[in-house]
């Protein structure tokens, strides 16, 4: 989990899913929460773990710090654009399914390269009644506890960031590396 906290605000910040290596074609995925936070507060690092504090509203952190790829891509801060709205229940359903599928489709007790597979191939996969948005968004929606009621959760873009916003916090998605060759431009003056 990623926490930074700045001029009141503390931000956190966890992957649902992300890519290992750059041939991986699964699609970054964040669960971000925004709290209050003491003005006084500055701080950005990524723990593995948190526990619980000895007083209410507190948490004890971990002594070290880690530093996973995903903690290095960050979304925009602005620039984003209205995209539509996704029912929560349709996250709350794709969700299901999609747990039900990965479930489905692992052999008995398989090693961490199959369920990594597994989990790529299914949550990563664009899902029309997600506005076309990977599969992974409605898990992170669901299991981050995002998902609540009958609210409709607001959908925005900034380049090849989606934004899934919801009362209980957002989820945010990078599709995957683009490969292969670029364009050729035209440099010099001809």
């Amino acid at each position: 989990m990623r926490i930074q906290a700045a001029a009141g605000t503390l931000v956190m910040t966890a992957a649902a899913l992300a890519p290992r290596g750059l041939l991986d074609r699964t699609p970054t995925v964040l669960a971000m929460r925004m709290l209050r936070a003491d003005p006084q507060l500055q701080c950005d690092f990524v723990v593995a773990s948190l526990e619980a504090g000895g007083e209410p509203q507190s948490l004890t952190l971990p002594d070290e710090a880690i530093s996973p790829a995903w903690a290095g891509v960050a979304p925009p801060r602005a620039g984003w654009a209205d995209a539509g709205e996704i029912d929560a229940a349709t996250l709350a359903n794709r969700a299901q399914w999609g747990i039900a599928a990965v479930a489905h489709q692992l052999p008995d007790s398989p090693g961490e390269d199959a369920v990594r597979a597994v989990r790529g191939s299914v949550w990563g996969q664009p899902d029309e009644d997600l506005l076309g948005l990977p599969l992974g968004v409605a898990f992170a929606a669901f299991t981050f506890g995002f998902v609540s009621g009958e609210e409709r959760a607001r959908v925005f873009t900034a380049g090849r960031w989606t934004r899934v916003s919801l009362a209980r916090g957002h989820v945010l998605s990078r599709g995957p590396a683009v490969s292969g060759l670029t364009p050729v431009r035209p440099t010099g003056t001809a």
